[in-house]
Order: structure tokens, then C-alpha cells, then sequence
């Protein structure tokens, strides 16, 4: 019998586990879906239709202060429109019984809706201002808190249901796991005992060239393996013992040293996932690996930094950017940001890659050439556009509700609603403010996603950069002198014009103040200077606050970063949006930092002579 046969052989108890072991996962996995689903049909859809039905009793309730105000025919549409809403998910849910008194329930829902009909024809059809208001407060409410009050027992009956259904589903899988590691415990065993007995029979012979093999491995390219017969182990060992023949041969070689270690070094580079190439300081292309002639075919014979001679044009651009990064000797270049990334036309279609540089010293020290890899990052740039198209319709779906909450807060504040006392009012303030928070947070969510998606233009206009620094000041110099703090401006000896958006430069200005203010103690002080440098200006804001660790610098820009520890709350938004906006501009912005020492942040902006065309973004 051969030897592929035997081993074949060997290993058919092994698959016969496999396959029992396939067959009892299948039918658990099976068993733990099903348990899945019962929540899903029998929960879910009821917690739903409670939360939707909160809505619409809300929208209601909004409707009447609408026609209590005088806004009869708003109030009347936002009020048919809700009402259907309610009547369909109420239908849902009584057609949707699931849990133990969820019926009564559900009957007591509907009737306390009829009730609340029958209360909103009547105040519709009432025609005194002041009565409608009565009837507002007197009537209406509180049957619209009773309806509130019923579908929050719905929804508490049911998310208690997928609370203890869930825990049933986790008790079902303990076992169900227990289950499957015993029976792959016991196929493992069963399966590896029966290719032991086999394979212990096959391999037999084999140990004569295992003993060869290890003194080979210790040096000893002297020693031959002597094995009797003519079946594919001693045909093998013949092959075996030309192989050291070579190897002695090869070793005794210095050549054979070299192009080992180069063939090594070949190997692993050419199984990396990324392109890779190896360039001169020159720019020219030294070598790729195999991935990268695959994209890029015969053009890696030319330069990696002549137009044309690469394969996408915006790829050469961002080589350009790694390699004048390794160049000015600043070391390796490895860029986080997903915003660095760009995308090209490879065999598998677009993909979207990261280029990384890294320097290459010759014996004395010198760079001699730069590598560049290509990182393919196209599953996490795609990831990072769906969390942006996420990110902007949530934003989106939150404005609504937010204006309805501004609008009854400025209906209570304005107390057209009936008068209140200072303590109310006190607390509607506080909620206006909240209001306003969080307005600003999701304006800065949708400027910084448009911003990002490239849906937001720049308005440039030339621009004295001393008027904007004025005008910055003058908004903040009460809040600094709140605080206790000495805001001032170092001005050059001539003003400087910028070719800029105001409004967006303006709010670059405003988050680095206000966050110089926030991190500064009282006493202290923020200056602001303008530096001009050959091509740009260079704007500072400089305080003597708190500083940043050195841990933290290189993430400050990042969004939704927030430095550990630090007495200020925020979102960490505000320095990504000016991130990215003075990078519209064609500038960039860094900061230097001391913990204990102040911080200075700082932009550059193109001067006036060096602007960029208006494209926008």
C-alpha cells in the first residue's frame, strides 16, 4: 500500500469526529436561535409600539398647547398626523399579547385613549383662548398621563419579558455548551487515539531520518540517513541525503551566506499582506514585493515620484508626504488617521490603503533608502464611513425632538402656559441651558461629518488678521476676566491679510480660548501671537494652565478624545473640527505642551501671496 494511502487512512477517524461534532453544533446552534427568535417576536415589537406610542401622545400633547396658543390649524395637523401613529401601534399591541396581564393592560391603554379622544373633540371645539387653556391643564393632561403611564406598563411588562427571557436563553446556552465540549471532548479523544495507532505504524520508519534531521540541526552535515527498501520513505531518504550534500556545499560558500539571508528576507517581505517597496533617496523604486507587482505591474520601474510613472496620481501625492517625512529625519512615518488614507484602483477593485515610511541606515549610520508600505485599511475605512453616516443621522433624527423641547421650554419661560414660580423658572433655565448644549454638540457633530465628507464649502474672502484677532478677543475677554485670567495679543509690526472663511476661522479661535480659559487657573494668562514665517502665517495661543502629558499630545486632535483626569468635562470635539477646518485651508495645527507648564496650540494659515484656489472642500 503507498504512503498517501496510509496516511489517508490515518486520518479518517479524525473526520468522522469532525463530522459528529459538526452535526450536534449544528442542532444546538439550531436549539439557541430559536430561543433568540421568541424574544424578538414576542417582545420586542410591543416595546416598540410603547415607545412610538409615547411619542405620538407627546406630539399631542404639543398639538394642544399649539391650539391653546392660537395656532389652531399647526396644532390640528400635528395632531391628525400623531393620532393615526398611535392608533396603529395601539392596534399592533393589542394584536401582540405575549405576557401575563398584558391584556388588561392593553384594554386599559385603549380605553383610557378613547377617553382622551373624546376629551381632545371636545377642547377642539371650543373657541375661548382661555378656556382652551383651561382645558389644557385641567382636562387633557392629566388623561395624557395616564396614557403615558399605561404604555410605560406595557413597556416595563415586556422589557422585564426579555430581561428573564434572555436569562433563559443563557441558561440554554451554558448547557448547550456544556454539551458541545463534551461531545468534542470525547470525538477529539476517540479521533486522536485512532490516528495515534495508525500514524504510530507509518511513521516507524520515519525515525531514522528524524534522528538525521536533529544532527543536522546541531551542524552535522556530515551524518546520512540509511534507510533499506525502495517505498517512498527510502526514496525520500535519498533526497534527504542529497539535500545535505548541498547544504554542506552551500555552507562552506560566503555567497551562499548572503543570498540565504537575502532569500529570507525576500520571503517574508514578499508574504506580507500590504504592498511594499524600497526606494532610493532619489525616489527611485529598488525593489517591491509580490503583492505590489500585482497592483502596480510593470510601472515600478520608474520613479515613485514622477507623475506617471506611479499608478494613481492622488497615491503619488501621499508618498510624497511620507517620504519628505523621513527625509527632514524625523524617523518613521506612521500616520493613525484614517483621513490620511487614500484610495486606488487595485485587482480585488478599490481599495483604500494607508502609506507608512520607514528609513533604512546604511553601516555608518546614513539613510540610505526609504521603504514605503502600503497598508491596506479599506475594511476600517469603511467601518470609519458608516460610523460618520451614523453619526450625522443621528445628529439629524436629534434635532426634532431637541426644537420640540426648546419650543415648550420657551413656551413655559414666556409663561404663556399659566405663571410659575421663581423656583420653576429656575429650573427652566437650567433645562434651556441643557437645551442649548446640546444644540452646540449636534451642530458640531454635522460640521465636523460635512466637514470631513467634504459637503461643507469654504467662503474665502481676504481678510486683516488683526480685526478677526480683535473681534475674538472682545467676545472672550469677559469670560477670561470671569475667571480671573489676563487675555492679551502680541501683534506683528504690519497687519497681515489671510485669504479665509471668517465664520469657520473664527470658530478655530474660539475653541482654542475657550479651551485655554477652562484649563487655566486663576491669575494666569493667555496670549495670543502672530508669527509670520516664508510662506505662512503662524498663529499661537499660549496660556499657563494645566499642560498636557506627553502620553496624550499625539491623540489631542483626535475626535471624542478626552485627556484622563483633567477637571473639564467636554465632548472632544471641538479641537477634530478645528483640525480639520484649518487643514481646509491648507494650513496645519499642532500644539507644545509641559504638564505644569501651559500649553501653546498653534495653525499656520497660507499667506495672503501663497493662497490656495477656492475649490472649497
Amino acid at each position: 500500500m503507498l504512503l498517501k494511502t496510509k496516511l489517508l487512512l490515518a486520518q479518517v477517524p479524525l473526520a468522522l469526529a469532525l463530522l459528529v461534532l459538526g452535526i450536534v453544533a449544528v442542532a444546538t446552534i439550531g436549539q439557541l436561535g430559536s430561543h433568540s427568535e421568541r424574544i424578538l417576536h414576542d417582545n420586542y415589537r410591543s416595546v416598540l409600539a410603547a415607545q412610538r406610542m409615547k411619542e405620538a401622545i407627546e406630539r399631542m400633547d404639543s398639538a394642544a398647547l399649539f391650539i391653546a396658543l392660537g395656532r389652531r390649524e399647526q396644532g390640528k395637523q400635528l395632531a391628525l398626523s400623531n393620532r393615526k401613529v398611535f392608533e396603529e401601534e395601539l392596534a399592533v399591541q393589542v394584536k401582540n399579547i405575549t405576557e401575563k396581564g398584558e391584556r388588561e393592560v392593553s384594554n386599559a391603554l385603549a380605553a383610557r385613549w378613547r377617553d382622551y379622544l373624546t376629551a381632545y373633540e371636545n377642547f377642539i371645539h371650543e373657541t375661548s383662548n382661555e378656556a382652551l387653556r383651561d382645558r389644557v391643564f385641567s382636562d387633557l393632561f392629566p388623561k395624557f398621563i395616564a396614557i403615558k403611564e399605561g404604555a410605560d406598563h406595557i413597556l416595563s411588562l415586556n422589557q422585564d419579558a426579555m430581561i428573564r427571557k434572555s436569562d433563559e436563553v443563557r441558561q440554554v446556552s451554558q448547557r448547550l455548551e456544556r454539551l458541545i465540549t463534551f461531545a468534542a471532548l470525547v470525538a477529539a479523544l476517540a479521533g486522536i487515539f485512532a490516528s495515534i495507532v495508525l500514524t504510530t505504524r507509518i511513521i516507524r520508519p520515519l525515525s531514522v531520518l528524524t534522528q538525521t534531521a536533529r544532527r543536522i540541526k546541531e551542524g552535522d552535515l556530515a551524518v546520512r540517513a540509511r534507510v533499506e527498501g525502495s517505498d517512498e520513505i527510502a526514496l525520500l531518504a535519498q533526497e534527504f541525503n542529497t539535500m545535505t550534500d548541498s547544504l554542506d556545499r552551500y555552507r562552506r560558500s560566503s555567497l551562499g551566506e548572503l543570498l540565504q539571508a537575502q532569500q529570507a528576507s525576500q520571503a517574508a517581505i514578499d508574504n506580507l499582506p500590504d504592498p511594499v517597496l524600497a526606494t532610493n533617496l532619489e525616489g527611485r523604486i529598488l525593489g517591491a514585493n509580490r503583492i505590489a507587482e500585482a497592483w502596480f505591474g510593470p510601472i515600478l520601474s520608474g520613479s515613485c515620484e514622477e507623475t506617471g510613472q506611479n499608478p494613481e496620481p492622488v497615491l503619488t501625492t501621499a508618498i510624497k508626504k511620507a517620504r519628505k517625512y523621513v527625509l527632514a529625519g524625523k524617523g518613521a512615518y506612521r500616520p493613525s488617521d484614517l483621513e490620511d488614507a487614500v484610495n486606488i484602483h487595485a485587482p480585488e477593485g478599490e481599495r483604500s490603503v494607508l502609506p507608512l515610511a520607514v528609513p533604512v541606515y546604511d553601516q555608518n549610520g546614513n539613510l540610505a533608502s526609504v521603504s514605503l508600505i502600503l497598508r491596506d485599511v479599506t475594511p476600517q475605512s469603511k467601518m470609519d464611513a458608516m460610523s460618520k453616516s451614523l453619526v450625522a443621522t443621528f445628529a439629524h433624527e436629534f434635532r426634532t425632538p431637541l426644537t420640540s423641547l426648546h419650543l415648550a421650554i420657551h413656551i413655559l419661560l414666556d409663561q404663556l402656559a399659566g405663571a410659575m414660580t421663581e423656583k420653576q423658572l429656575d429650573l427652566i433655565y437650567a433645562a434651556r441651558e441643557d437645551c442649548e448644549r446640546l444644540q452646540n454638540l449636534v451642530d458640531d457633530i454635522l460640521n465636523l461629518v460635512r466637514l470631513q465628507s467634504g459637503k461643507i464649502e469654504l467662503r474665502r474672502v481676504v481678510i486683516r488678521i488683526f480685526s478677526i484677532i480683535k473681534n475674538i478677543i472682545d467676545q472672550h475677554r469677559l469670560l477670561a476676566e470671569e475667571q480671573g485670567l489676563d487675555l492679551a495679543c502680541v501683534y506683528p509690526p504690519f497687519d497681515e491679510e489671510v485669504f479665509a472663511d471668517p465664520e469657520r476661522l473664527e470658530l478655530v479661535f474660539a475653541n482654542l480660548i475657550t479651551n485655554a480659559i477652562r484649563h487655566t487657573p486663576a491669575g494666569g494668562s493667555i496670549e495670543i501671537r502672530v508669527l509670520p514665517e516664508k510662506e505662512f502665517l503662524r498663529i499661537e495661543v499660549k496660556d499657563t494652565g494645566e499642560g498636557i502629558p506627553l502620553e496624550y499630545q499625539s491623540q489631542i486632535f483626535e475626535k471624542y478624545f478626552q485627556v484622563s483626569g483633567s477637571s473639564w468635562k467636554g465632548v472632544g470635539l471641538g479641537l477634530a473640527l478645528a483640525k480639520n477646518i484649518i487643514a481646509a485651508h491648507g494650513g496645519e495645527i499642532g500644539l507644545s505642551s509641559q504638564p505644569g507648564q501651559g500649553s501653546t496650540f498653534w495653525f499656520t494659515l497660507p499667506r495672503l501671496e501663497n493662497k490656495p484656489m477656492d475649490n472649497g472642500l
